[in-house]
């Protein structure tokens, strides 16, 4: 994230701030690549910068231009105002949680753990990143009655409990990392909690902002938990802490070494879904972050996929010899097949199910079917969408990730209601 030195010649028309910021960044690439040597490529969005095997993306925010933005009516308008605000949140956000791994270097470890527990039970589209690293700082916070955590295996514990046993229901989690909130900002965040759990009231059926996180930057917990975890989600995250807390307990006091046991932390039941998407681990974009192939032999095996040789994700040895040219146009920046699988399914079949998936290298999907599968509903799916019958619909899924797939497994049919 670039910020520029305040001036009085900026534009004060979005339009013109936005080809004004596209403009320096089409001057810093070109500064980049004729002073330095490094590759670039601009758009009117941003610039990436290749070096050293990793591409940079850089993007500039005008905080003046956030205010200006808001009062603009139009689709577009709102599409940079909603992304120039998620770009100033996460600069927010990133500068204060770099200041408490200054303070706590094992936070950052204790971090790493929860977020790879997080992804491999599959719950990456329920809770993003950056809510796990608030969660684990109201750790070190809020320690009492303990002690801040000292090693891994201790942060990673509490951060279980703490998921199993806040009352989500009735407390907003405040977590003030520069120890800066007065009494009002107190005030502002229970009346912010307060007015969210009264929406909540009048639509029981789509709870929002379940789990209340509120920062500094983020007093009415816009920024990570607004839309998920969904009350539904929630339950069934603080299930899977609770069980994973009081098996490492258990391995804890029992002073266990067995390799196995140890990896039932990370190794997520997939009996526990509907259905069953299994990837082709080669088209992954971080197979090597994989920590267990996933195998199913139950259920009924709906559909099976060849890997596709059209695309891969990451460089191969033999891609390394050859010209820069012929590497450049084969190099694909921000790709990742599963984000975009999970996209095309959400996008023509969200209707039908639900996906939880491990966003940091798993290689599986698991599906569980909407609950509003009412026979009537059925019924008007059926006279409208031929799809209707859940092995067709998970055969459609399959289409959508040709060449990804490797198999799918229906395990439970949709329960059906009067």
């Amino acid at each position: 994230m670039i910020q520029l030195e305040g001036s009085g010649n900026w534009p004060m028309d979005h339009v013109a701030i936005e080809k004004t910021k596209s403009a320096f960044l089409i001057k810093i690439g070109e500064s980049l690549q004729n002073n330095w040597g490094m590759t670039c490529t601009a758009s009117e969005d941003d610039v990436d910068v290749f070096m050293s095997g990793y591409a940079f993306r850089l993007k500039i925010l005008h905080e003046r231009g956030l205010s200006l933005l808001k009062r603009e009516i139009g689709n577009q308008a709102k599409r940079i105002y909603s992304t120039d605000k998620e770009l100033f949140v996460r600069g927010q956000h990133a500068s204060m949680i770099n200041g408490l791994q200054g303070r706590y270097p094992v936070y950052g470890p204790i971090v790493r753990l929860a977020k790879r527990w997080v992804a491999s039970h599959l719950f990456s589209p329920c809770l993003v990143e950056e809510a796990v690293e608030l969660l684990v700082a109201n750790l070190f916070l809020k320690p009492l009655p303990y002690n801040v955590p000292c090693s891994r295996i201790t942060g990673f514990l509490r951060f279980l409990r703490l998921i199993a046993d806040h009352d989500w229901t009735f407390s907003a989690l405040v977590v003030d990392i520069n120890n800066d909130f007065g009494p009002d900002d107190n005030k502002e965040i229970n009346d912010n909690f307060m007015s969210s759990r009264k929406v909540d009231e009048e639509n029981t059926q789509n709870v929002s902002q379940a789990m209340f996180l509120a920062t500094a930057y983020d007093k009415e917990s816009e920024a990570w938990t607004k839309f998920s975890p969904t009350s539904m989600e929630l339950k069934r995250l603080a299930a899977y802490a609770r069980s994973s807390a009081n098996l490492l307990t258990k391995l804890i006091l029992e002073d266990q070494t067995d390799s196995y046991r140890w990896e039932c932390l990370f190794r997520t039941p997939l009996n526990n879904y509907d259905a069953v998407v299994l990837l082709h681990r080669d088209n992954l974009p971080y197979p090597q972050r994989l920590l267990f192939p996933s195998e199913l032999n139950q259920g009924r095996h709906v559909a099976r996929g060849n890997a596709s040789k059209a695309f891969r994700p990451f460089m191969l040895p033999a891609d390394m010899k050859r010209g820069t040219e012929e590497l450049k146009n084969k190099l694909m920046v921000d790709f990742d097949p599963l984000r975009c699988f999970v996209g095309d399914i959400e996008k023509d079949l969200s209707k039908k199910f639900k996906l939880w998936y491990d966003s940091l290298g798993g290689d599986a999907v698991g599906l569980t079917w909407e609950r509003e599968c009412s026979k009537k509903r059925i019924r008007e799916d059926a006279a409208e969408d031929e799809e209707a019958d859940p092995v067709d619909v998970l055969k459609a899924a399959g289409e959508l990730g040709k060449g990804f797939v490797r198999n799918i497994y229906l395990l439970k049919a949709p329960r059906l209601t009067n």
